[in-house]
């Protein structure tokens, strides 16, 4: 399984590319093996502030629903719209084709709650 080094992640599965105010966000390569295959992402938070550990969509498979949540708090500045019509593209390449969202983010010095590619490897158990 991969882990970019260059990535960091969340507890629940989200990882984040930080490029000085804004971030790149999408789920793990785990999270999208233990979800199945990817039929729907569902995000209308475009334009929205969202704190840190809150719900900005949700990630539909086969046999779930699971909320997505943000690993940082700032503005939703946009979608992935080509999630909209491949929502498979999740699965086929999760940290590069199918990032989900980009963020202003409020306090892009603020990584707290953040954890490194080895922290989440010890995380899931890899």
């Amino acid at each position: 399984m991969n882990f970019p080094e260059n990535l960091f992640y969340t507890k629940d599965h989200e990882w984040i590319s930080i490029d000085g105010d804004i971030a790149t966000v999408g789920i793990t390569e785990f999270a999208q093996s233990e979800l199945g295959d990817i039929v729907f992402v569902e995000i209308d938070t475009v334009g929205d502030t969202v704190e840190t550990g809150k719900v900005f969509g949700s990630v539909e498979a086969v046999k779930t629903v699971s909320d997505l949540f943000m690993p940082c708090e700032g503005e939703i500045l946009e979608f992935n719209e080509t999630l909209e019509s491949t929502p498979e593209t999740v699965n086929a390449d999760p940290y590069g084709a199918g990032w989900m969202i980009k963020v202003k983010m409020s306090n892009p010095s603020d990584r707290t709650d953040l954890l490194s590619a080895a922290d989440y490897k010890a995380l899931i158990g890899h």
